[in-house]
């Protein structure tokens, strides 16, 4: 296939790394700095599932040529900004941001239900520097569905060049399936370690984080079923037991970094479905409230806007 990657963080990079790796041809659509750096070094990743070599991909500054697919990567604070850099826009847009909301200004954006598809990307991957990716977990998968039928022939190819690139990727049915499978595990995690500034294992051995982990869990649970998803709080809370001590947060290290967190992108965006239905969310808002104050930003706005899903 041909396809665009818009973003070249951790998650874009990594995926236009192991694409152009398996012979697709792939551009990276990025800021002219990083473009620059791209086309010069090509991209160093160095992964604990896909082994440590260099890619070219090309790279450009704005997206003018067709492509089969576009996937879209930044974090939901550069979106609007990165959006301007499309100028023809691809049949299929597999967008693998963080929340929801995203997804309701893709399709006002680009046309509508039969272009976009909703997808969620479990990864623990970084950029250090302009060419550098360092993906420092095993667990890797790309979800994807979309309720149009006409989009399916497009998804099974891109899941199948995916795969092929040693990405696993499935299609599923539901799109509110693939967004909350994600958003439950990944909100409460970002919310604890973003609130404690604390990694994973520490987190779960203290009674009371451990506490508002799991609290954290339930409550976005309870938001999801009333979505349309089927999510049990037992299986949100044992991939995190799971998971290795060390485990962080992009919410985490943009704080620390001094960047804006995607606090109304993650926690926000479960706020706002919560209060579509009336739920009441009391840990997730006493940790946002947290996060807020150690990053000094106004905690998200709570309106009832709907998330595009369907």
């Amino acid at each position: 296939m041909r396809v665009a990657i818009l973003g070249a963080g951790g998650v874009g990079g990594l995926i236009a790394g192991a694409l152009e790796r398996a012979g697709n041809e792939t551009i990276v659509v990025a800021r002219p700095s990083t473009a620059r750096v791209i086309n010069e070094r090509g991209l160093h990743v160095t992964s604990v599932r896909l082994g440590s070599f260099v890619a070219h991909p090309r790279a450009v500054e704005c997206l003018q040529e067709p492509a089969d697919a576009l996937i879209v990567s930044p974090k939901a604070t550069a979106l609007a900004q990165a959006l301007e850099r499309i100028e023809i826009v691809p049949p299929l847009l597999l967008a693998l941001l963080n929340g929801l909301d995203h997804i309701a200004l893709l399709r006002d954006r680009f046309a509508g239900d039969t272009r976009v598809v909703a997808g969620a990307i479990r990864v623990e991957s970084d950029r250090p520097t302009a060419a550098t990716i360092v993906h420092t977990s095993p667990f890797l998968r790309i979800d994807m569905a979309c309720a149009e039928p006409t989009a399916r022939d497009g998804m099974e190819l891109l899941a199948q060049a995916l795969n092929e690139a040693e990405i696993p990727a499935r299609i599923l049915d539901s799109e509110a399936q693939v967004m909350w499978g994600k958003l439950v595990r990944l909100n409460a995690l970002a919310c604890t370690t973003s609130a404690h500034d604390k990694l994973l294992g520490e987190i779960r051995s203290t009674q009371r984080l451990r506490a508002e982990l799991y609290g954290a869990i339930r409550e976005a649970c309870e938001v999801a079923v009333r979505e349309g998803a089927q999510i049990e709080p037992e299986s949100a809370i044992a991939e995190l037991q799971d998971a290795h001590a060390t485990l962080g947060s992009s919410m985490q290290r943009d704080i620390a970094a001094g960047r804006a967190p995607e606090l109304d992108a993650i926690p926000g965006a479960v706020l706002r479905a919560a209060a579509r239905h009336g739920i009441a969310c009391p840990t997730i808002e006493r940790l946002v409230g947290l996060i807020a104050a150690r990053a000094g930003v106004p905690a998200p706005a709570v309106s009832q806007r709907a998330s595009g899903l369907t």
